[in-house]
């Protein structure tokens, strides 16, 4: 039987509804729903997000099992009449995943990049999977850049991270350490930690990876091979660290920045990126609805952090002033604090991108169960750098009025609205990247 005919028959097995837990159908045959895609995601993150949808709904001896294919396993649970409910999820990296939307093998693409256009093109029959419904952002991560528990740097920046990764440095003593021959360790062509590194470092700088590079399909293995070359150097999603070295970053005229919770929350953090599900929107399976839902959820969310990722909960953080700051800012640090969510805007446009209008309920619901919402909160803006360092401000500051419209409508009355222009760069405004990064608005509380 082909994969496709199998779904076709799994499908039409959802018609006849025998059994149910909760409210969510369970055929007599085949998985109740099926994710490919990204290792990043699937390795741990999305078993244990169906294990907690599964018990949500109240099903029993909820565990996974691994078949023999690597990167690979089944999340089973029984309903009280004893019925197995399995969903399956295969980890082979982010590409996998729309591939696998587009041949209707699979229910949810699970992605740490956002969907490519040539992707988005191909899978227009489905819908609009750029739309807010179908993409999710499901969790914030940091590619943590990787060495030899002792080798002595401490710092790299983006350039040197270009030049090391294409070959073009070759040494330790050309970074100004020691060592001898720099060896390469990277994921594969699937992994969309791959092509996000890829496209944060090495395509915006027209470089490609070195040929010489050891790939691996595992982020564990990779960790592992690094932590045990004194020479390596590699880039990892953030729960894979273990027994390596993180190296602090910086990109462009950002001050340098270890891989911390609170940098990639805000994704400040110049290697920070999201984690998305992609939930096609003709013709969905409600398993895969429900995952999503759950995932969005405080006890979704807690999924998150608990698997190592950088989850969305809003939390409020003390920012130490320091003399690179702006003297307004430096003043505003003294005397509030910063939510851990920044708010970013579509490519091109004023208009805020799928995780903002997420974020904005998030915020909404922390500034009223703190009562704040009359005159304790100020929105700051920032921009990329202008010819016209004035209109710069200006923009930034629009940015600003762009979320205050939208939480007025809910009752906040602000405190003030600032805009900072291009001060404070996250990010080098050398390419579309960075400059999407920079325009930002953050909020703090009284």
């Amino acid at each position: 039987m082909t994969l496709r005919v199998l779904f076709l028959c799994v499908l039409n097995a959802f018609l006849p509804l025998t059994a149910s837990a909760g409210d969510l159908p369970t055929p007599e045959h085949g998985p109740v729903m099926r994710i490919q895609g990204s290792n990043t995601i699937g390795a741990a993150l999305g078993p244990a997000l169906v294990e907690g949808l599964m018990r949500e709904q109240g099903l029993l001896k909820v565990h996974s099992e691994s078949p023999d294919k690597a990167n690979e396993l089944r999340v089973v649970g029984e309903t009280a009449q004893g019925r197995r409910v399995v969903v399956e999820v295969a980890a082979h990296g982010s590409s996998t995943g729309f591939t696998a939307l587009k041949s209707a093998t699979a229910d949810l693409a699970a992605s740490s990049r956002p969907i490519k256009d040539s992707e988005l093109l191909d899978l227009e029959p489905l819908g609009d999977l750029k739309s807010t419904g179908a993409e999710q952002v499901i969790a914030i991560d940091g590619l943590a850049i990787i060495l030899h528990p002792q080798n002595p740097l401490n710092t790299l920046n983006t350039e040197q991270l270009a030049r090391i990764f294409s070959g073009e440095a070759k040494t330790w003593e050309a970074l100004g350490g020691t060592g001898g021959p720099i060896h390469l360790y990277a994921r594969d062509d699937q992994s969309g930690t791959y092509d996000t590194f890829k496209e944060l470092v090495l395509s915006a700088r027209g470089k490609t990876l070195s040929s010489a590079a050891k790939r691996f399909e595992s982020s564990e293995q990779l960790s592992d091979a690094v932590s045990l070359d004194p020479q390596g150097i590699g880039f990892i999603g953030l729960p894979y660290v273990r027994q390596a070295k993180a190296v602090a970053i910086a990109d462009g005229q950002s001050q340098a920045m270890l891989p911390l919770y609170n940098l990639i929350a805000t994704e400040d953090y110049p290697l920070s990126r999201r984690l998305f599900f992609y939930l096609p929107p003709h013709g969905t399976n409600p398993w895969a609805d429900a995952l999503v839902a759950f995932t969005q959820s405080s006890q979704g969310q807690a999924i998150v952090a608990a698997n190592g990722f950088i989850a969305q909960t809003v939390q409020a953080m003390t920012v130490t002033p320091n003399a690179l700051m702006p003297e307004g800012y430096q003043a505003l640090s003294r005397h509030a604090q910063r939510l851990s969510v920044n708010f970013r805007f579509e490519e091109g446009s004023a208009s805020l991108d799928n995780k903002a209008r997420q974020d904005l309920s998030r915020v909404l619901d922390y500034i009223k169960q703190r009562d704040k919402t009359n005159r304790q909160v100020t929105l700051v803006g920032f921009g990329d750098a202008k010819s016209d360092p004035a209109r710069a401000d200006l923009l930034s500051k629009l940015r600003a009025m762009a979320v205050r419209r939208e939480l007025v409508k809910s009752g906040v009355v602000f405190r003030e609205i600032r805009g900072f222009g291009a001060e404070m760069p996250v990010a080098a405004n050398s390419a579309d990247e960075g400059r999407i990064k920079n325009r930002r608005v953050e909020v703090w509380v009284y």
